[in-house]
């Protein structure tokens, strides 16, 4: 293997087209609906560039494993330090909440390059809308480069010692094969780990590993042929992300044409370096956006982040400031920082004492501080202050966390768990079943209570929604914990007729199949056993948890679409309409009336602040959507229990 080691200005010009395409796709340039492709353009460039140096190194012998991973340290972790402490500066101000801590866990597996484990492990897509305002959620990139740097070398070392023979290239092709096919078997069936973790992202790495090790061994590139292969790989880059979608598998097969697109520009740039794909990448522009490359990606996303948890219009003006802003603060980084610290020839225990020790406790401890100082509130204008109570302390999860968070079978049965009216001989005659969404109504169901003879036992867990167990058992059998909290509450609702209230997060789960017969079903299976069924509808859907901080953040006009939260509730009257033409004496009640007209749903009533989060209501705000329930339409509730 023989790797000429030059300076490839096309390559740098691929860096630049990657990080427009990234940055145009988050600040929601029309048209660019897959621009997040450009992170797997530089995972092949990362391949092939790597791969070059590892050889380099072998062939001199000057490889020392201390060395390469110093290098990386000093070329990689300065300008993150950075761009995420000022982050921290700008956000400070503005985060409250959970945003704020998940903002200090993010930043501290960043550091460690592990941020793209921890951000599958809390979220469930990538594209979620509440990820929008996580500053820190473009570093998962990052740690799957870094992680590849983890396995290339030591795996590229003992090829090179051991695996000179002249069929070296079939363990090569074999491995990559694997590796595509495994990506195009998670994207499928896997969708989060795919995107986050690196064994979906693996084959990209390799295109372009492959190209830095056996170009030698493939046809030598005409003119002409390296002309047309270079212009089909800038157009399947180009095409890409131009054609892909957020909804459509990736990585997988879509993920095959930008990064084979990447492989045959770099390798047609090793025979023919003065295509005209190449002169277009090695345009002065190009190149000095390719330089800063690294500084543009890490500072491009934390502003846009705190635009849209300050709910801040994506305009065209905002946009081209944030461009201009992003250029300016990256060649300034690339200039002071990176050319700073990256050639100095320092030890890896110097490097890393500086780099990642010192920071890492640094970071920890504000962690630690956020984490202890649970009551942030000292961050928030006097004013605002018990706007920020209401939403951050009034969890009903939290309140009444003895109802909610204890032994999944042995559920609580006592006072701390029993609403409304004093029970006879001690037997409560409603029940409340259901998961978060079901406690998060709590305040609601209270203010329909008064006055009534409703004793109502609350029995709620989280993504628990009640099903009877012939049913549990086919639906949450990979949750036997949920199967047997189900069981218990079946054998608690056979024991006599009662009314039960039933709420759930009936839009995430039904937008399973199954889930509208399954559903239908527990209610049947309740009316067999004698009960009265009353099922609560849910509240508006926000389009992220930033809205429930609206009133924080001084927004004029709080309400979101109607119809938009009439767009995401089809699958639930669909399961509505269903259930009422089986059991057409269930009751519904929809909360929602106070909330919604024909064109705006609010999220603050009377001053208060109604959410906690994108999806559940505060304690403070349930109450008081009850109280104007029964002003406006009177209470729902039967008069007479049987």
């Amino acid at each position: 293997m023989k790797a000429k080691l030059s300076y490839r200005a096309d390559i740098e010009g691929l860096r630049a087209l990657a990080v427009i395409l990234v940055i145009l796709y988050h600040y929601q340039v029309p048209g660019i609906t897959g621009g997040f492709i450009g992170v797997d353009v530089f995972f092949v460039i990362s391949g092939f560039v790597i791969t070059q140096l590892l050889e380099r190194a072998f062939q001199k012998d000057t490889f020392r494993f201390r060395d390469f991973y110093a290098r990386r340290i000093r070329r990689l972790v300065p300008v993150f330090l950075l761009v995420s402490t000022a982050t921290f500066l700008m956000i400070s101000p503005f985060y409250i909440g959970d945003a704020y801590y998940i903002f200090a866990k993010s930043w501290l597996a960043s550091l460690i390059g592990l941020s793209n484990v921890y951000y599958f492990n809390e979220l469930t897509q990538y594209f979620a809308p509440e990820t929008l305002s996580l500053s820190l959620l473009h570093t998962w990139s990052l740690a799957v480069e870094e992680q590849f740097y983890l396995l290339w070398p030591a795996s590229l070392y003992l090829a090179y010692r051991f695996g000179k023979g002249r069929n070296a290239h079939w363990p090569f092709r074999i491995t990559l094969v694997a590796t595509f096919a495994l990506s195009v078997y998670m994207a499928s069936g896997h969708p989060a780990a795919a995107y986050y973790l690196l064994p979906a992202r693996l084959f990209e790495f390799m295109l372009g590993t492959g190209v830095a090790l056996f170009s030698q061994q493939l046809p030598r590139l005409n003119r002409g042929s390296a002309e047309t292969l270079a212009l089909i790989g800038l157009i399947l880059i180009v095409a890409t992300a131009l054609l892909i979608t957020k909804h459509d598998h990736f990585p997988g097969y879509n993920a095959l044409w930008p990064t084979l697109g990447t492989a045959m520009v770099i390798y047609a740039g090793l025979h023919q370096p003065g295509t005209f794909t190449a002169r277009l990448l090695s345009l002065p522009m190009m190149v000095f956006l390719g330089g800063i490359s690294y500084s543009l990606y890490l500072w491009h996303w934390p502003p846009v982040a705190l635009m849209h948890y300050q709910l801040i219009e994506l305009t065209w003006l905002n946009r081209l400031l944030l461009i201009a802003g992003v250029v300016v603060l990256s060649w300034l980084s690339f200039r002071f920082v990176e050319n700073r610290y990256r050639h100095r020839e320092w030890s890896f225990k110097k490097s890393f004492l500086i780099f990642i020790l010192a920071p890492l406790i640094g970071i920890w401890a504000i962690q630690s501080t956020i984490r202890i100082a649970d009551d942030i509130s000292f961050r928030i204008p006097e004013e605002r202050r018990e706007l920020y109570k209401i939403i951050a302390n009034n969890n009903p999860a939290d309140l009444y966390k003895r109802c909610f968070k204890g032994d999944p079978v042995d559920f609580n049965q006592s006072d701390a768990c029993l609403f409304g009216a004093e029970p006879e001989n001690g037997q409560p005659n409603s029940m409340l079943i259901g998961d978060s969404h079901a406690i998060a109504q709590i305040g609601f169901l209270e203010q329909l209570l008064k006055g009534t003879d409703y004793s109502v036992l609350m029995v709620t867990r989280a993504s628990t929604p009640f099903l009877p167990p012939a049913i549990a058992e086919k639906a949450q059998a990979a949750d036997p914990t949920k199967v047997a909290r189900n069981r218990a509450i079946s054998d608690t609702l056979s024991q006599r007729p009662m009314t039960v209230f039933i709420g759930a997060w009936w839009s995430a789960y039904l937008k399973h199949d199954a889930y509208q017969a399954y559903f239908v079903d527990t209610i049947g299976w309740l009316k067999d056993q004698g009960h009265t069924v009353i099922v609560l509808e849910d509240v508006p859907e926000l389009p992220s948890s930033s809205y429930a901080e609206c009133l924080l953040k001084n927004m004029d006009d709080c309400s979101i679409s109607a119809a938009d939260v009439e767009d995401s509730l089809r699958n639930f009257y669909q399961y509505k309409q269903a259930a009422q033409q089986r059991y057409p004496d269930v009751q519904w009640i929809n909360p929602r009336k106070v909330l919604c007209d024909d064109e705006r749903c609010q999220t603050v009533l009377n001053g208060i602040p109604l959410y906690r989060d994108e999806s559940h209501l505060n304690n403070v705000g349930g109450i008081e959507i009850g109280k104007e329930y029964l002003k406006r339409f009177g209470n729902p509730l039967p008069d007479a229990l049987h």
